[in-house]
Formats: structure tokens, sequence, C-alpha cells
């Protein structure tokens, strides 16, 4: 990238919120983004973090939050989480937004503002959120520009009374993806109306003059072919031109340094780089390193380098289930180890470190009290601060070898990245049980001379001759979700 972002960036999600309210509870008093105390900036920009994500601080939307304190439904899954919800705890969705200003609660514009002074006072980045496909129904849009989204007719509404709603006589339909009923608490904006994608682009270089990246909510729901299949006629017919490189090429007129993350499933993760975002969710690789064994991971990774840099790789956030309940155990640390060392972007979420095992529903502003695994707490910490100066130069996935009466080597991916000097070397099995195999390297320079090998994760030393290194390679015994981050010198 040409902007002054790492090249694989390490991103902190925090959702804005309920991380307040926590802060309220611990000092005692009410705390906003204008008024953190420094010492919790200094906890968050720990080393290896390079941008916070506050997800969460725009103005909700009157009639949502109504909807949310009524839907029997979301009331369950409030209590499921919170047991001892209160009324004051369920404050709307973060998604049904009715403007794009900070809500006055998590401190307005100028908290915002100095919260990202306070990060950038510690070489740390803002990223905040932008929801494309949808707004609150009492979005001022919704009765002054309505040709923005999607219309139907009172036979539609008749029809399917849980798809559409009225406003000023108009009928509109609930935002929606492909795969799912509608959301009942938002409007479907219609990606192919040209008004509507030049008022995309001026909301999207508003947001990024306050902060130094974007994530898209949905970002696939807004490409041609998918809007088409959603909405077929009532969506018209589709422009010539793709929505995103008609948005961001304008966004990026006024603000060339911003960073733009696109939340993508479905495989459409190289349609949307191709049409102008820096990063994509790597879902697929989530799914595997929860679900599957080293031999799909590694198929997965033989992807090209371009496309890989432009993945943001991640265990947990928001919209999943906390890692320490998706991959308990050694499983969730061997996991981590691999998204942290792999090219592209990083995404951590606040509460992964401490191993929360609640996914709190974005309408609550309150998390349940959860006690913290310190011994997890230490080794994330270890893990963000070490792998910061390994992610550098040339990335290359590496060969393992074994022997005819031990194939444990199948389960262990390995990779390197040099550039120059020092070189560095990760091996990760991921799997349940030992394996030992022989890691072939690719520097035959190493031949002739001594080699120390440092792990960055318990500091432990090696030492290898070059001539081994360079001929049959580094041989390995790893325990059951054993890994090593290693830098030879």
């Amino acid at each position: 990238m040409s902007h002054g972002w790492p090249s694989a960036p390490a991103v902190y999600e925090i959702f804005a919120w309920p991380w307040l309210t926590g802060l309220s509870r611990r000092y005692g008093r009410d705390v906003t983004l204008g008024d953190v105390p420094p010492e919790v900036w200094d906890e968050v920009a720990a080393p290896g973090v390079d941008a916070v994500w506050l997800m969460g601080v725009w103005e909700r939307s009157p009639a949502g939050l109504a909807l949310a304190r009524t839907n029997e439904q979301l009331q369950r899954s409030f209590r499921e989480a919170l047991p001892d919800v209160r009324h004051a705890d369920v404050v709307g969705s973060p998604y049904c937004v009715r403007r794009y200003r900070v809500d006055d609660r998590l401190g307005g514009p100028d908290g915002l503002a100095e919260a990202r002074a306070q990060l950038r006072a510690r070489g740390v980045r803002l990223v905040l959120d932008y929801v494309p496909n949808h707004v609150a129904p009492d979005h001022p849009a919704t009765a002054g520009h309505p040709e923005w989204f999607v219309q139907g007719t009172p036979e539609d509404l008749a029809a399917d009374p849980a798809g559409w709603f009225t406003v000023d006589g108009r009928v509109l339909a609930h935002g929606r993806d492909p795969f799912f009923p509608p959301w009942p608490d938002v409007a479907q904006l219609n990606a192919f109306d040209q008004g509507l994608r030049d008022a995309t682009a001026a909301v999207l270089s508003e947001i990024g003059g306050q902060c130094d990246g974007i994530r898209c909510d949905m970002a696939m729901l807004l490409t041609n072919e998918v809007f088409a299949r959603t909405w077929g006629r009532h969506a018209g017919p589709a422009p010539a031109a793709e929505f995103w490189p008609h948005v961001l090429d304008r966004v990026r007129e006024r603000h060339p340094d911003l960073v733009l993350i696109a939340e993508a499933y479905w495989d459409m993760e190289w349609t949307l780089q191709r049409q102008g975002f820096d990063f994509c969710y790597d879902k697929r690789l989530y799914d595997r390193l929860a679900g599957e064994d080293a031999e799909a991971v590694r198929k997965h990774l033989a992807a090209d380098r371009d496309y890989q840099d432009g993945l943001i790789r991640f265990l947990e956030n928001h919209d999943e289930p906390r890692a320490a309940t998706a991959l308990p155990g050694g499983r969730g640390r061997a996991a981590a180890v691999a998204i942290a060392t792999l090219p592209g972007a990083t995404m951590w979420h606040d509460g992964q470190f401490e191993g929360r095992r609640t996914r709190l529903p974005v309408f609550l502003a309150r998390f349940p009290d959860e006690p913290a695994d310190e011994d997890l707490a230490s080794f994330y910490r270890r893990l963000v601060a070490a792998v910061a100066a390994v992610r550098v130069g040339e990335w290359r996935m590496l060969e393992t070898r074994g022997w005819p009466d031990n194939p444990s080597h199948r389960d262990l991916l390995a990779w390197s990245w040099h550039d120059d000097t020092p070189r560095h070397l990760v091996v990760v099995n991921f799997s349940g049980r030992p394996a030992q195999g022989r890691v072939e390297l690719p520097w035959p320079a190493l031949a002739g001379r001594s080699w120390q090998l440092t792990d960055l994760l318990d500091g432990r030393i090696f030492e290898r001759e070059g001539d081994e290194l360079a001929g049959s390679g580094l041989y390995v015994d790893l325990p059951p979700w054993g890994s090593h981050v290693v830098t030879l010198r």
C-alpha cells in the first residue's frame, strides 16, 4: 500500500459502548471517549497493535431501540448473554444507524477526536464502521430521499409484511441478505441508484476525515451481481459501473491514505479487492482453523501472495463465537500463532486475549462479569508483541518431510519470512497429537556457519549447524498444538 500503514497491520476491535460501561464501573464515574484515562489508552495501544477499531460509535435509532426492547426473540438472546440484563442495558443496534454522528452518550464528535488524538500520540491508527446496505427506518433519508431505497407496492407489503414497511405512504423494503429473513429494524438502500452512490461517497468521505480506516459492513451485498440476485425487479436495471469502484475512487480523492476493510463472505474476497478494498475478511481460513485439519489450512494458504496480502485474518469478532468456545485450549493458541504470522492483516477482538466466552449481542451496553484467563492473556501479549517484527519481506510456505513409520509431519504447518537479515521461521503443529518432521529451509547460504535459533514465544535458544539446516532441514518435535516462532541469527 502507498500510504503510511504497515503492510500487515494488527487491528484491535473494541465494542465501544460496553467497553466504556466497563471503564465507568472501573473508575466509579461516567467515562466517554473524550476522557478515557491515559493508562487505559496505554493498555489498548499495546506493543504490536497498529490500529484500534472502535465498533459502534454512531448515533443509534430510537425506532430500532423500541423494536429491540419489545422483540421476544432478541430479549431471549439478551438474557442468555447477560442473565441480569436491565432495561438500561439495551441501547439498540450499532448497525441500525440513524446518523453518522458519534452518539453524544459516547462522547460525541469531540470525544472521538480526543480518542483519535490519544491513539495517534501512541502511534496507533483509528478505524470506524460504515454500513452501506441499510439505515435505520427513522433515518432522515427514508422520508427525504425515498429514491435511495428499494421500493415496493401495497401488494408487496400485503404479501410479505415482514419484508416491507411504510414511510410517508411509500412502501420500503427492510434490509436483508439473500440467505436470511429481512432485518426488521433497518431500511434497504438501493445500490443501483446513482444518487445513493453519490451520497455513500459523501458520507464515507466525511467519516474518512475522522479516522484512518473504515470497515464496511457486509460489503459484498452491494456488488451488482449480488444486489441484482437479491432484489430482482425491485432494484431496477443494474448500472454498467460497479458500486464500490465508483464510491471508493471518490473517497480516495479526498483521503488517499485511508485504509478500507470489507466484511466479505461467499468467496467474494478477490472481487472486492479488485474493486478497491485494501483488506477483506478471510472467513474461509477462520472456518478451516475452527473445524478442519492442517491439510485444509495448507491448501488455503497456497493462494498467490497478492491475494493473501489483501486479507484480514481473525479468530473472533463481534459476529463470531468467542474463540475460547469455538477454538478452545491448544487449538486456539495454535490458530492464533498462525493468523498472527501470515501475510495480510490480523484482527484481534477485545476480550479475546483474556478468554472471554460470552458473545455479547450488539444491542447491549454491558458485558457480563467473567474471570480473566491470565495464562492466556500472557500468551497473547507475548505473541502480539513478538510477531510485529516477523512479517517483513518475502513470505514462503515450506515443505515438511517425515519417515515411512512416522507421517506426523503432515500435521505441521511451516512458513518463513526473510528480509535480508534476520530470518524468521514459523512451525505449528495443527493437531491434537505430537508431530515430528524436518522443515525444508529456503536458504542455502545457511551452510558453513553455526546458527542460533531464538523462539520468540518462550525465549528458548537452540544452536544448530548450518550444513544440517541447509541440507536435511530443521528437525522439529512439537507437542499437540505446539508451535515455534524463531529468529535465526
